[in-house]
């Protein structure tokens, strides 16, 4: 068996892209437009793990709320430098709903609600503003 990709709704196709490859870094891998279904497919990836692939599923006609995705659990990506990929997302504007205190994890979500766990590769020591800063909402 070979993990091949985890599918993701996304309301607004240009602000989840914004996010991910942006803010996260990640890269489009290959793209599907089916006007007969009306949906777009966009696939994308790490450069570090090519093969493992987020697909963003945006169909073009409005759906229903999606809800908050708890359901779904998250999405784990490990990275070079936690604090600058948490700095990066926040002057984005998005909010880093668990900072990362402990100079390892953190949690951010995308526009269509999804959470995101950040994993830093080893550890960093404790660094302001992140070691006081509160959670914020859920992740």
């Amino acid at each position: 068996m070979k993990y091949l990709h985890t599918m993701v709704r996304v309301r607004d196709l240009d602000a989840s892209l914004r996010f991910y490859c942006e803010g996260l870094g990640l890269k489009e891998v290959r793209r599907m437009e089916n006007s007969a279904g009306r949906f777009t497919l966009v696939f994308l990836s790490a450069d570090e793990t090519p093969t493992a692939e987020i697909e963003l599923t945006h169909n073009w006609d409005p759906e229903p709320e999606y809800g908050s995705s708890r359901n779904f659990g998250h999405l784990a990506f490990r990275v070079d430098d936690l604090y600058a990929v948490c700095a990066r997302l926040q002057a984005m504007g998005y909010t880093i709903n668990r900072p990362p205190r402990d100079g390892h994890m953190a949690f951010v979500r995308s526009p269509d609600l999804i959470s995101i766990e950040l994993l830093q590769e080893g550890h960093l020591p404790p660094q302001e503003p992140w070691a006081s800063m509160p959670n914020s909402g859920s992740w």
